[in-house]
């Protein structure tokens, strides 16, 4: 057992096998530690999250080693938790090569898959997939060469060791050998998916599917999506009487965020929320609303707006050098950080900001959308949540607020935040995995000056710079799926790291290098393409 650095809030557990990554998870549930967040289950690690300043790391890891010691010694044969039966029709894509592969007949690949004995490992990728592992030694293929752009909704599929049912269409590389009806991700169901870790799972051949049912409509079906009304949560047609922000322009990107949905990694679902949290709540503070209220979050300029009826808002983060047009014609520049008024009719419009990358906008009752598990954040990477904003959508205003701020509410000062070809500096703790790099590529990733791409979002931020080798142990390696934490600079075989945001994967299958410290993460929603980062390694 290794005890790595995660992030300086976070730490890895790596184990022997599965078996025991879930052993210890289902300790630390079972008996909680003071300061310990919810932990990830990886293919053989536990990501733990933690309060530093309740818990150090060093009195962490030394009672992590106790429990994961004890957990050892009650494993049992893996038939606790539910039973959960999935029927499928084996008529995929990939049964003939997958038979090949494994010197079958299609029949015998369809009777080893329903005869073996699936165990729910953890839930990554997307919300509701989760890693079935088996106890069928020679059920084991590799992933296809070439993903696919699209694997259908409900596909049975194989990868290594593990099974798994895509829970909606997305892009994927596994071994297709058949279909399911059966839903295996719905946010309006209660709960969403029907397994977590621990799981039990038996797979049983049927000629056709029994139709279950689908996801319901909206729950962020459309996130990640531009639509206009009526469709998409909070898009109503314009009314006067009912109050809020019609969007004439949505800009680049322009979203509905609060503070995300932390505590559902066993779902499969990250926390997402603002990239810039300290922002949303510096708006929200001087909007007189809570501060976890749900704000717009608009990427560049270009975003405008006009009120329908009267509206009290408020900016930070980014400075959008905003202008406010009366109907009358006349043209005002709005305050910072504080709130002002809109008559009905009066439009506002954010330009360019020259320094940062995101503005919150701050609707006094918030901005009045159905929450999905509880948030009204949208995650453009799980689909969740409101869609993206479009011409035509009225942002209706919500019931939280109260006294509105007169003066400072600590927002960032943007003359301190990035700009396209600006210098920042970011700590980082090194690992969990600066092993699997050669000693000159570690120095080369706080040595040298990257620059953040075009290619950048909320998922992840993709930097140019010199590739970082792998060293000669790991070259070729493949690691097992395990817990990531925002900040993470993941390493992909091209050696050019992905700084992951809030949006990113619950569990990845790159090295991570390094995570930028915690104290700083709310920093990589404000930084721009051809923003320029140096990392400086703090003590583990």
């Amino acid at each position: 057992m290794r005890v790595l650095p995660a992030r300086d809030d976070a730490l890895l557990v790596e184990v022997d096998d599965l078996r025991q990554a879930l052993a210890l998870h289902a300790a630390l549930r079972d008996d909680p530690v003071p300061g310990v967040a919810q932990t990830v289950p990886g293919a053989r690690t536990l990501l733990v999250p933690f309060d530093p300043w309740r818990l150090p790391a060093a009195r962490l890891a030394e009672v992590l080693r106790e429990r994961a010691s004890a957990a050892r010694q009650v494993t049992g044969d893996g038939d606790g938790g539910r039973l959960v039966e999935i029927p499928v029709v084996y008529d995929g894509e990939d049964l003939a090569e997958v038979a090949q592969l494994l010197g079958w007949s299609e029949a015998e690949v369809v009777r080893r898959h329903t005869a073996a004995s699936w165990v729910v490992g953890f839930v990554g990728f997307a919300p509701g997939f989760a890693y079935l592992t088996g106890d069928d030694a020679g059920l084991v293929v590799p992933r296809r060469e070439t993903p696919r752009t699209r694997v259908p909704q409900g596909s049975v599929a194989l990868a290594g060791p593990y099974s798994g049912v895509y829970p909606r269409a997305s892009p994927g590389g596994w071994q297709l050998v058949g279909r399911t009806d059966a839903v295996t991700w719905d946010p309006d169901r209660d709960p969403p998916t029907p397994w977590s870790p621990g799981d039990r799972v038996r797979f049983t051949a049927v000629r056709e599917g029994v139709r279950t049912g689908a996801p319901a409509p909206g729950g962020g079906s459309g996130a990640g999506r531009r639509l206009g009304p009526p469709t998409g949560s909070g898009a109503a047609a314009p009314d006067a009487a009912q109050g809020g922000l019609e969007v004439l322009a949505p800009g680049p990107q322009a979203l509905v965020q609060d503070l995300g949905r932390p505590g559902l990694a066993h779902l499969g679902v990250s926390a997402s929320g603002a990239a810039d949290p300290r922002s949303l709540r510096a708006a929200n503070r001087a909007a007189g609303n809570p501060v976890g209220a749900a704000a717009v979050e608009a990427v560049g300029g270009g975003l405008r707006l006009r009120a329908r009826g009267e509206a009290v808002v408020a900016l930070a983060g980014a400075d959008p050098r905003a202008v406010l047009r009366r109907d009358d014609g006349a043209t005002h520049l709005v305050p910072r950080a504080r709130a002002f008024r809109l008559r009905d009719g009066d439009e506002l419009e954010l330009a360019a900001p020259e320094r940062g990358h995101r503005t919150y906008l701050a609707l006094h009752g918030g901005v009045g959308v159905p929450p999905v598990l509880g948030s009204r954040s949208t995650d453009v990477l799980a689909h969740l949540g409101p869609a993206l904003l479009a011409p035509g959508v009225l942002l209706r205003r919500g019931r939280a607020g109260g006294a509105v701020a007169a003066d400072d509410v600590g927002a960032p000062d943007p003359a301190t935040l990035p700009a396209p070809g600006g210098l920042t500096t970011l700590p980082v703790v090194l690992g969990p995995h600066d092993d699997w790099f050669t000693a000159d590529a570690v120095g080369a990733l706080t040595g040298q000056v990257w620059t953040v791409t075009e290619r950048s979002d909320r998922v992840g931020l993709r930097l140019a710079g010199d590739p970082l080798a792998r060293a000669d142990g790991a070259r070729g390696r493949e690691l097992p799926s395990e817990g990531c934490v925002t900040g993470a600079l993941q390493v992909p075989p091209d050696g050019l790291p992905v700084l992951f945001g809030v949006d990113h994967p619950l569990t990845g299958g790159y090295p991570v290098v390094a995570a930028v410290a915690s104290t700083h993460t709310w920093l990589l929603g404000q930084l721009p393409p051809g923003a320029r980062l140096r990392f400086v390694p703090t003590a583990r």
